[in-house]
């Protein structure tokens, strides 16, 4: 098993495209790169512990290469926002990959240049930064599979972001 782990924005928006494929084995939200030790989503919101929102997936990569991590992440936001994603503001809800190993980094490193050649997004940088993996902490319990246990917030939440609207047009539409 290996571990991903990618910042996009809200933590509950990034869990639904990875979970019930063949070779995920677990995806669990929270929060790495910051300063305070065991932060709490109460500190991590105002923006001031330096860490970012999370996924942190586990999984096979015989069954599920890293490759096709990556293929599902990037779809999933703007990479050339660097104040958040969508509706949610601020450093906690920047993009990042987080790689675990130098063949993650190189990939990482390769798919962002792929996404920045594409034109899809104009003149605009792909300012999604590739680190390495820092501390991980899970989120509160309430976080995990939020969009199971609060599926009217989550689906209302979502819609408002205009994170699917953004996707529709920049990914959907371009192949």
């Amino acid at each position: 098993m290996q571990k991903a782990t990618f910042a996009g924005g809200c933590f509950w928006c990034m869990v639904t495209p990875f979970e019930e494929l063949p070779g995920i084995h677990g995806i669990v939200s929270g929060y790495t790169g910051g300063h305070v030790k065991n932060p709490t989503y109460e500190q991590v919101k105002t923006g001031n512990t330096g860490h970012y929102e999370v996924v942190e997936i586990t999984f096979d990569p015989e069954l599920f290469p890293y490759e096709r991590l990556l293929e599902l992440y990037w779809p999933q936001i703007d990479p050339t926002d660097d104040g958040g994603q969508f509706h949610d503001r601020g450093s906690q809800y920047r993009t990042a990959i987080f790689y675990h190993n130098d063949e993650q980094q190189e990939l990482a490193q390769k798919t962002k240049a792929e996404v920045g050649a594409s034109g899809r997004f104009g003149d605009k940088p792909v300012v999604t930064e590739i680190l390495p993996a820092d501390v991980f902490y899970p989120a509160e319990e309430y976080h995990q599979d939020y969009h199971k246990k609060n599926t009217k917030h989550y689906k209302e939440d979502r819609e408002k972001s205009g994170r699917d609207e953004f996707i529709h047009e920049h990914w959907e539409n371009q192949g």
